[in-house]
């Protein structure tokens, strides 16, 4: 009996009563625990990690307003500059809520269960070194972590053929094995061996590949398939690059139909000599967490013999709005594709306005990356969508057949991967908005300045350092693993200097050549090289820093502070004089006010015309062009109200550091430097 908690209304194929039942649409139940006994400790328990994780976008832009100058002294073409820097689409993507800590633990369970686990014959996964060893594990390990139907006394789970993985983990449809040959003869054997070697098996290539039905011929497992045919995908072992093709066989729900096939399959030599890999490929779903498992386990069976294990687990969120939090999730990523939209309409404008220019900086170029990189995770999350409700659709109408999530694991994955460098660059573009500090600059600047001797060093640097990684190749690569290939000899140098290193397997591979190899390179490379690219930038850094600390601050974030606050001093000021000014004029006069008399006084202290008719005629209600007593008493009322408002006001603005401004110009005239408080700061 299927025990599937209707996922959706039309895949609802059956009911049971569970413990867990009341859990609502949206996942599969868990029939491991239905009507099972008390609670028992596991082997390794899944971890529901009810951590949130968010999706969402903390796109921020914010431009700078133009640094206030005053009359006398205008903004450098430098400043004019820095002021057309646009914040643009600068975002710090948060975790998308694709993985969580419990990603791990499902993880390590199944790799605990199918790769580190022995069978009776102590032989496990990782330790396969013969085909021989293979079969054992296919037919003790393997069927034995597949297939999970009765609890650790015996006692039936009661749920059918199903298998649940440590009474957790659903198993999907039904594992698959697949291999791919080698033709006989695929390569030359020499005249003096010809009469006792009859064939010939080459290392692994696409083109020599069987494609010949053998053995028993009848059944997908002695028949040839395409890689189109069976919707398979090529893979990168170990030792090389595997097409999708090949000779498969699905096993059976139940674990004796399953070990009846692998027993056919031995009896009648399904691997031989051709056989160059292996693959076991299989999917389970845990609904406590709502992740995919895809696991494929590869054996390689190299041209030299022996068998090469790897194994690919790959544990990702295919599903994803189930609980309330996901639909939360869904919200988010419905705000951050209207920030996308917005930001990618805002750098078309600014193309079409800048053209060629706009590729100049390298913000923007960031930019253009971050947004690409967001519309294909928009793009690819709405055809994982689509693709995974199919997958799941065809499952539960046909639970009998293989569940190919390798493919949407696979670009799940590389999803993963792209968010991850997307917010790596989100994270690099907070130096643009903090470059405005000459502290900050310090970094890009050394780096700029010193960009021109690092490359000069390094054409010298890994001159010396490929001959080192072609010699250690040559010297232990029949020996030593890690200097078998010469990308490993590369990897492994970089690990010397790190001081990673396994001195005692290169003694033992050349006892003459050995330390010699090791104690010149760690000379040459680590002595005397690092230390000389060291010293490149230490004097950059040097250099960089002693003009920065002498030359006036541009555009610092207390400059654009203080002069704005210096602006809206000198403007209450102002309005304070001109008050003065005017009831100057009215202590001065006795009786009435004639209108020419006060216009004539007030533009001699250099005010326009506008305002001194503006402020007689608003007290001149008459209109007679006179201010008579009570008008004027009205008015000097008035003006001392707005003095003593603009004073409280200059107070509050803390007039004393005005003054403090002062004195620290004086005193840095005094000392011969005039820059200090920036052009026009003090009359």
């Amino acid at each position: 009996m299927k025990c599937l908690n209707n996922r959706a209304d039309s895949h609802l194929t059956g009911r049971v009563e569970c413990e867990m039942e009341g859990v609502g649409n949206g996942a599969w139940v868990n029939c491991g625990f239905c009507d099972t006994p008390p609670p028992v400790p596991r082997v390794v328990s899944t971890i529901y990690n009810t951590q949130p994780h968010f999706q969402g976008s903390g796109d921020g832009m914010y431009k700078l307003d133009p640094l206030p100058t005053f009359p006398e002294e205008p903004a450098s073409a430098e400043q004019s500059l820095v002021k057309k820097r646009r914040g643009c689409c600068s975002f710090i993507k948060v975790t998308y809520g694709m993985t969580s800590s419990s990603t791990y633990y499902y993880t390590k369970a199944m790799t605990d269960l199918f790769v580190n686990a022995a069978g009776e014959s102590g032989v496990k996964f990782q330790s396969i070194s013969s085909m021989t060893d293979f079969w054992t594990y296919a037919q003790g390990p393997l069927l034995d972590g597949l297939y999970w139907t009765k609890w650790y006394n015996n006692q039936s789970m009661n749920t059918g053929d199903q298998s649940f993985i440590y009474y957790e983990n659903m198993l999907l449809g039904v594992p698959r094995m697949r291999q791919i040959k080698i033709l006989n003869n695929s390569c030359n054997v020499h005249s003096d061996f010809r009469d006792e070697i009859a064939g010939c098996f080459d290392v692994y290539n696409e083109k020599k590949e069987d494609y010949f039905n053998f053995g028993l011929i009848n059944g997908t497992a002695w028949s040839y398939h395409t890689e189109k045919q069976i919707k398979g995908s090529s893979h990168w072992g170990l030792l090389t690059t595997y097409s999708g093709a090949g000779y498969y066989q699905d096993l059976r729900r139940t674990k004796e139909e399953s070990a009846a096939i692998l027993n056919d399959l031995l009896d009648n030599l399904w691997l031989d000599r051709g056989t160059r890999v292996t693959f076991i490929d299989f999917s389970t779903y845990n609904a406590n967490i709502n992740m995919f498992c895809i696991i494929r386990l590869v054996v390689e069976f190299p041209a030299t013999g022996g068998a090469i294990p790897s194994y690919q687990i790959r544990t990702v969120k295919l599903i994803r709005y189930i609980s309330v939090w996901d639909y939360f999730i869904l919200g988010c990523e419905m705000l951050f594709c209207l920030f996308i939209l917005y930001y990618v309409v805002e750098e078309i404008l600014e193309l079409r306005i800048h053209k060629f220019s706009y590729f100049k900086s390298i913000w923007n170029i960031l930019d253009i990356i971050v947004i690409l990189l967001a519309i294909v995770a928009i793009i690819f999350n709405i055809f994982r969508t689509v693709k995974v409700d199919n997958l799941l659709t065809k499952l539960l109408e046909q639970p009998d057949v293989y569940a190919d999530f390798e493919f949407l694991a696979f670009w799940q994955t590389q999803y993963n991967n792209m968010n991850a460098v997307n917010l790596f660059f989100a994270w690099i573009k907070v130096f643009k908005y903090i470059s405005i500090n000459k502290t900050m600059t310090q970094l890009s600047s050394t780096l700029g300045r010193c960009a021109k001797d690092i490359l000069g060093f390094a054409i010298m640097f890994f001159i010396v350092f490929f001959a080192y990684a072609q010699l250690g190749y040559l010297l232990f690569g029949t020996e030593v693993e890690s200097f078998s290939t010469f990308a490993k000899c590369i990897f492994t140098q970089f690990r010397i200097i790190l001081g990673d290193f396994d001195y005692d397997a290169i003694d033992r591979a050349n006892r003459v050549l050995g330390p010699i190899y090791f104690v010149t390179y760690v000379f040459f490379v680590f002595f005397v090289l690092l230390n000389m690219f060291l010293a490149i930038i230490n004097d950059t850094y040097t250099e960089v820093k002693e003009e920065l600390s002498s030359q006036k601050d541009e555009l610092q974030i207390t400059d654009i502070i203080k002069q704005s606050y210096m602006k809206t001093i000198i403007k209450l000021k102002l309005k304070k004089e001109k008050i003065s000014d005017v009831q100057k004029v009215l202590r001065s006069e006795s009786g009435d006010i004639e209108f020419k008399d006060f216009r004539q006084t007030l533009k001699e202290m250099g005010h326009a015309e506008r305002e001194i008719s503006e402020a007689f005629s608003r007290f001149d209600r008459d209109g007679n062009q006179i201010l008579d007593e009570e008008e004027q008493k009205r008015m000097k009322s008035e003006l001392e109200e707005k003095r003593d408002a603009l004073s409280a006001e200059i107070n509050n603005l803390g007039v004393n550091y005005w003054e403090r401004f002062i004195r620290r110009c004086h005193r840095a005239e005094e000392h011969l430097e005039p820059d200090v408080c920036g052009p026009g700061a003090v009359s």
